[in-house]
């Protein structure tokens, strides 16, 4: 069985972990950095943070972070999604969200149906 959120997680941003609203330059100096690190074994590079949880990295991962982050389509794409993604997480000590409370949140949405 795959992760349902294995997708989430490989977002470009939270690979090369900067902003969605980082520019090119800051993107790739961040990609390189890694690469860099990656290369001579720096202790705990391999791991990185997303909204949903830790993740693993790689070289080859971090490549396509840059990949996609250079095409505009996919740059847009992966910001928009890395913004949901943020805004649905659960802040720190925010233990009162449902997931539903979360999503709602995520698209905007401040009030709840009447019932």
């Amino acid at each position: 069985m795959t992760d349902p959120l294995s997708a989430w997680c490989s977002n470009p941003f939270f690979v090369l972990e900067v902003s969605p609203r980082a520019a090119r330059v800051e993107v790739e100096r961040a990609g390189q950095r890694l690469l860099g690190l990656l290369a001579v074994g720096s202790a705990g590079v391999e791991r990185y943070e997303t909204p949903f949880g830790p993740a693993t990295r790689d070289a080859d991962v971090v490549r396509q972070a840059l990949a996609a982050l250079r095409d505009p389509n996919e740059r847009l794409i992966s910001e928009l999604l890395a913004e949901v993604a943020i805004r649905a997480a659960p802040q720190r000590g925010d233990n009162r969200a449902s997931g539903w409370e979360a999503a709602m949140r995520a698209i905007g949405w401040t009030e709840k149906c009447p019932a």
